[in-house]
């Protein structure tokens, strides 16, 4: 029970060590924003 305790502080401390985001992160981020920009963008055209 002990090494289950020590492998989940050990996946917090690695996941909060995850600050700096990669390039791949940054791409995907953006792709989402322009989604949800298009798809806003489609909700006032068809409101109107």
């Amino acid at each position: 029970m002990n090494k289950l305790y020590l492998l989940f502080i050990v996946a917090v401390l690695g996941l909060a060590a995850c600050d700096e985001q990669g390039p791949a992160e940054e791409a995907g981020e953006q792709i989402d924003e322009a989604a949800e920009e298009a798809g806003d963008a489609f909700e006032d055209a068809t409101d109107s």
